[in-house]
Order: structure tokens, then C-alpha cells, then sequence
């Protein structure tokens, strides 16, 4: 273990003299509702907090035609125009090896409001947590990197290497934030993702992909509802294909993946169908995700459940037309994490100077913009702060794990500079 030095102690002072700042901006953030489509005042936030610190500032668009022709592309249904994530680049003219920040300011929806302790993007303290939709997923993530960066520079380390903050959109379903970022140039020598997994050294992710199921019936009468075909009472009887798809996934799954009992999951999220009480309903959707294992193409992966759902649809003689698959948004290769990069160890190695402990490993069951970093050939990982309820009701992020992540990542930029590469 390396004990701290006196300008590293003092960047550790200067982490804990900043934590209620980082908890300020965390909330400054959480109060943007950042959903899709909505993400600009959030990247305003942390446009003002980098303006304020004397620190550059650069737009990078979702529409640049770098990104809409990278292999890593996600298709959507959505215009990028007008669209961007934040980044920042300190000593860009520098040969030294190159560290990323990363971390995305969009959220996924918070209904049903009412669920909620108080309004979701209201946020609020209480017995050490800081609650509010994405206050955990990730934007205490985001303020404790950034003010890591404050704190290296406030107790005047010297940082001569390459350095660039990325805040992102698009993270919750496509990936195309951190991408176009990764397309233009900015992905570095090495990454770090403050996803809130705690203080573990995330070693590996599935691989994903989303999915639209359309079926179209023939609306009738409720007088004689044998007259029409029922589009919701299809859509329904296909669950089972989806079902079974997911199950030979898991049964298929490959080291170290093979060690969770059912890592690759199904979800249904979203389903729409019909449109009066008293017709036969002429229309279902559904979307969801699928996860696999990271030995398994995505593209592998949307031909089988495309093919699943074509043969339930004859197997079952369902009355009506076969169904529409489609796929938008992520479709992710999964990975495993170089735990063997230097990296890695010095993570460790900052982890073990501030807790006097070695890191726990964490492997993933969903998917992180990692990826894109990945895809480009750059190493890092995920280390962040604690969460609770992401995605869910009341939402939350422990306080003391901010502090943790705000110390590890200052460390880690004090002795990245230092590292043999």
C-alpha cells in the first residue's frame, strides 16, 4: 500500500473541504430533469460549473457525420440535431498518456410522481442520502469527478498529461453520447466511469439490445367480437417466445458470467395497445431490452429473437398479420474488463491508500457507456458511489460514498501523471 504523500494529503483536504460542494452541484443537476429530449439544462449545469473554474468548454454534436457512420452507431427514431454532450480537454498539446473522465447527465423517467417520498426532481437530504432521479445514476457521479478535477488544481499538483471531463446524453438508450465523443477523438488512453456500483472495480458487462414488437389486428364491435381479430390478446400470447429466448441465453452463458445463476435479462418496459373500451383492439406495442452474454454479437442476438418471434406467431396460427420487429437504441457488444492493465492497479492501489483495503470486484449485469471506450480499443472501468433505488422510486445516492469517489478520482489524477506507461 502507498501511503499518501504531503501534496496528495492535501488534495484529500481539499476533497473534504469541497464535499458539500459537490453535493450542491449534485443537486443543481438533479433539479434539471434530464429525461430524453430534455437534457440541455442539465449540460448548462455543467457548462456554468466549468466556466466558473476557468476550465474550456466544447460541444459535441449527436449529428456529426463521424458518429452517424462509426460501426458503433445505435439507430434511433430521433433527430440528433441541435444535440450534444459537454466535454472538457486540459493540455491537449501534451504526448504524455492520455486519462477520461466520463459520465452521463440523462435520466430515465421518474413515474409515478406520486409514488414518490417528494418530487423527484426536487431533491432532498435525509439520514445520510441524497435522494432524487438521478442522484444515484449519475449525477453525483458526475459532480464528484468534476470536483475531483477541482481539488488537484486547487491544491496545485502539477498535471502535465492530457485530460478530458465528458458529460454525456444518451447513456439510459443508445450510447450515442460518449460515441460521438469516442468518434471525434476524445477517448483517451484510459477511462473512468463513476456508475454507482460503490467502490468496486467493475470487471465486466452484458451485452444488450433493445427491441420494438408491433402487432397489428382488425378492430371491431364488442357486439360480435369474433369479427375482428384482438391485436393486445396476440401480443400477449408471443411473451413466452421472448420468454424462452431469454432462458437459452442464460443456459448458454460463458466464464466468469457462468458463476450468476441467471445474469442475462428480459424486460418488457414499455406496452401500448388498443384505443376504445368497447372495439377490439387494432394495435399492440411492446419494447424491451434483451441481455446476453459477451461471447454472443448483437447481431446474432436481434436475428434470433426476430426468428422467435415469427415462429411463435405461425406455431400458435395466431389471426392476425406476423408481426413487425424492429431494434433501435442499444445494441451493445458485452465485456470483460483488462484487469491485468496498470490502469487498474493504480485504481487499486488509490483505493487501498484512502479505505486500507483491496477493492471488491464487480461484474455487471447490464451495460455502461464503457463500451464505446472499449470498442475503441481504450481500457478503464466503473468506480463510483453508492446507490439505491436507480431507475425506481426514491431514488438515492449515499453521501459518504461521494466522498469516497470525489477522493479516489483526485488520487488517481495525482498519480496518473506519475505511473510508468
Amino acid at each position: 500500500m502507498m501511503p499518501l504523500n504531503p501534496i496528495e494529503q492535501k488534495v484529500m483536504e481539499r476533497c473534504d473541504a469541497l464535499l458539500e460542494d459537490t453535493l450542491v452541484l449534485t443537486e443543481h443537476l438533479v433539479r434539471e430533469y434530464s429525461v430524453l429530449g430534455q437534457e440541455q439544462r442539465a449540460l448548462g449545469v455543467m457548462e456554468a460549473w466549468l466556466e466558473s473554474e476557468g476550465l474550456p468548454v466544447e460541444r459535441v454534436g449527436l449529428d456529426d457525420g463521424s458518429l452517424l457512420v462509426h460501426p458503433g452507431y445505435a439507430p434511433v427514431s430521433w433527430s440528433g440535431v441541435g444535440r450534444y454532450s459537454v466535454v472538457s480537454r486540459l493540455n491537449p498539446e501534451s504526448n504524455k498518456p492520455h486519462l477520461v473522465f466520463n459520465g452521463h447527465v440523462d435520466v430515465v423517467p421518474a413515474e409515478p410522481v406520486d409514488s414518490w417520498t417528494q418530487l423527484p426532481w426536487e431533491p432532498w437530504r435525509k439520514g445520510g442520502w441524497l435522494y432524487g432521479r438521478g442522484a444515484g445514476d449519475m449525477k453525483a457521479g458526475v459532480a464528484a469527478m468534476s470536483m475531483a478535477v477541482k481539488a488537484v488544481r486547487d491544491a496545485g499538483h502539477p498535471m502535465d498529461y492530457p485530460f478530458t471531463l465528458q458529460a454525456v446524453i444518451e447513456e439510459e438508450c443508445s450510447g450515442n453520447g460518449a460515441l460521438a465523443c469516442v468518434s471525434r477523438g476524445y477517448q483517451g488512453d484510459f477511462v473512468l466511469i463513476p456508475e454507482p456500483f460503490g467502490a468496486r472495480i467493475y470487471t465486466g458487462q452484458v451485452g444488450v439490445v433493445r427491441f420494438k414488437i408491433e402487432v397489428e389486428g382488425t378492430p371491431a364491435h364488442v357486439l360480435d367480437t369474433s369479427a375482428g381479430c384482438d391485436a393486445i390478446e396476440a401480443m400477449q400470447q408471443l411473451f413466452p417466445a421472448l420468454k424462452a429466448l431469454q432462458e437459452a441465453l442464460n443456459e448458454e452463458r460463458q466464464p466468469p458470467y457462468d458463476a450468476l445463476e441467471h445474469p442475462f435479462n428480459l424486460n418488457i418496459g414499455r406496452f401500448d395497445g388498443g384505443n376504445w373500451a368497447s372495439s377490439v383492439a387494432a394495435h399492440a406495442v411492446i419494447e424491451g431490452r434483451i441481455g446476453f452474454d459477451p461471447s454472443t454479437s448483437p447481431h446474432s442476438v436481434m436475428e434470433r429473437l426476430e426468428r422467435a418471434i415469427l415462429q411463435a406467431h405461425t406455431k400458435l396460427a395466431l389471426p392476425v398479420k406476423p408481426p413487425r420487429v424492429s431494434f433501435h437504441g442499444f445494441r451493445s457488444e458485452g465485456h470483460l474488463v483488462d484487469l491485468e492493465h496498470p490502469g487498474i492497479a493504480l485504481l487499486s492501489g488509490c483505493h487501498e491508500s484512502l479505505t486500507q483495503q483491496r477493492p471488491r470486484h464487480y461484474l455487471s449485469t447490464c451495460t455502461t457507456d464503457l463500451r464505446a471506450f472499449h470498442q475503441a480499443g481504450v481500457p478503464g472501468t466503473c468506480y463510483g458511489p453508492i446507490a439505491d433505488a436507480i431507475h425506481g422510486v426514491d431514488e438515492r445516492v449515499n453521501i459518504e460514498s461521494i466522498r469516497q469517489t470525489l477522493k479516489a478520482y483526485a488520487l488517481f489524477m495525482c498519480r496518473w501523471g506519475r505511473q510508468p506507461h
